[in-house]
C-alpha cells in the first residue's frame, strides 16, 4: 500500500520540478531556449561578418567557402543560408553570395563590437594578446547598441583595432583597404605595417613576438621562395612566405604621420628634452596603460635629469613631476628632439 505522505512528497517535488523547468522567463526552459536562440543569433552574425570580410577585401564568396570559414559541413551551411536569405540578409547570385543593404548594415554593427572590444582588451587589460580575437568573438554577441557606444566614447572613439583593423563607425563607414603583404616588398625597402591578421591564433602569436604591430617598422632584407628574412625595429627576423601574407604594410608615402623614423626615450642623454610622438605597438595591456597614466601621451615634453649608478633606471620629468623608468620602459616611448627643439 502506498505511503499517502510519500505520495504527496512526491507530487509536490515533482510540480516544484516542473514549475522550475516552465517557469515565465525564469525557468530552465527559459534560459534553454534562451541560450538556443544566442546560439542561433550569433551563427547568423559570424557569417555576416565572414561575408562582408570577403566583400571589404574584394574576394568572392560561395556556400562553400562560407562553410569552410565557419567550420561547417556543407549541408549545416546551406541551411544557414537559406535563412539568411529568408530574413533578407543575403542573396544567392550566380553561385555567389551577396549581402543585402539590410545585412552589411547587421555585419557592420558585429564588427564595430567586436573590434571596439578588442581595443579595450589590448589598452585596458592584461589579456595576452592571442587571445583577444577569442574573447571578443564570444562578447560581440552580448553588447548591447548603448553599451557598444559608451564602450566606444570611454576608449576616445578609437579608429583601428589592435590588429590595424578599421573600426566600423557608428553609421557604418570604413576607410578602403590599402597595403601589400610584407613579402611584396623588394630588398632594402622600408615600410610601415598596418595590419597583422589575428587568424591562425599560433601564427599572430609568432608575430607579436617578433615584435611586429601596427606601427612598427619593417624593412625587406632578402627574399627567397623558401624564407623572408627582415628587421623589425633595428632587430632581424626570419619567417617562412606563408606567414609573410599575414603582415601588410604600406610604403613610407601611405603611412600615417608619425610611425616613422624615430627615436626612443632611452636615447636621450641627461639634460635632453623630446616630445613624446607615441607608445610603440608592441607596448600593450597594463604596461601601456601605466605609461600613458604617467602622462606619456603625444605631445607631452619630457626631460631626462637623473641616472641611477648603472644608468637604468633614469629619472624623467614629465609635467612637473619626475617618474622613474627602466630602459626597456623607455625603449617604448618614441620621441620626436626637433619638436622638443621648437618648444620655448
Amino acid at each position: 500500500m502506498v505511503n499517502p505522505a510519500l505520495a504527496l512528497l512526491i507530487f509536490g517535488l515533482l510540480v516544484l520540478g516542473l514549475a522550475l523547468f516552465f517557469w515565465p522567463r525564469r525557468g530552465v526552459a527559459a534560459h534553454l531556449i534562451k541560450l538556443v536562440r544566442l546560439t542561433q543569433r550569433a551563427r547568423i552574425e559570424d557569417a555576416l561578418k565572414r561575408l562582408y570580410d570577403a566583400e571589404y577585401l574584394g574576394r568572392p564568396c560561395t556556400v562553400e567557402s562560407l562553410a569552410g570559414m565557419l567550420q561547417l559541413k556543407r549541408g549545416p551551411a546551406m541551411q544557414l543560408v537559406a535563412r539568411l536569405e529568408a530574413l533578407g540578409l543575403v542573396r544567392s547570385e550566380d553561385g555567389g553570395l551577396t549581402l543585402s543593404d539590410v545585412g552589411r548594415g547587421e555585419a557592420l554593427r558585429v564588427l564595430r563590437s567586436h573590434r571596439l572590444w578588442e581595443r579595450y582588451l589590448a589598452d585596458r587589460t592584461g589579456v595576452p594578446a592571442g587571445e583577444w580575437h577569442d574573447e571578443a568573438e564570444q562578447r560581440e554577441h552580448l553588447l548591447t547598441d548603448d553599451a557598444v557606444e559608451h564602450l566606444d566614447s570611454a576608449m576616445g572613439h578609437p579608429r583601428y583595432d589592435p590588429h590595424g583593423d578599421p573600426i566600423p563607425t557608428a553609421t557604418g563607414e570604413l576607410p578602403p583597404h590599402f597595403g601589400v603583404a610584407l613579402s611584396a616588398l623588394a630588398p632594402g625597402q622600408s615600410a610601415s605595417v598596418v595590419h597583422l591578421e589575428d587568424e591562425p591564433r599560433e601564427v599572430y602569436e609568432q608575430l607579436v613576438a617578433m615584435g611586429l604591430a601596427p606601427g612598427a617598422q619593417v624593412e625587406l632584407l632578402e627574399a627567397r621562395p623558401e624564407r623572408i628574412r627582415f628587421a623589425a625595429d633595428g632587430e632581424e627576423h626570419v619567417i617562412e612566405p606563408v606567414m609573410a601574407m599575414n603582415v601588410t604594410v604600406v610604403l613610407p608615402r601611405r603611412a600615417e604621420e608619425g610611425r616613422g623614423p624615430f627615436e626612443t626615450l632611452s636615447a636621450l642623454a641627461t639634460g635632453e628634452s623630446a616630445t613624446v610622438i607615441g607608445i610603440a605597438p608592441a607596448c600593450q595591456g597594463p604596461q601601456r596603460r601605466r605609461l600613458l597614466d604617467l602622462g606619456l601621451v603625444p605631445g607631452t615634453l619630457v626631460t631626462a635629469e637623473l641616472r641611477g649608478a648603472l644608468k637604468d633606471p633614469v629619472a624623467y620629468r614629465v609635467r612637473g613631476a619626475l617618474i622613474a623608468l627602466r630602459r626597456k620602459q623607455a625603449e617604448w616611448v618614441r620621441v620626436d628632439r626637433k619638436v622638443a627643439a621648437g618648444v620655448s
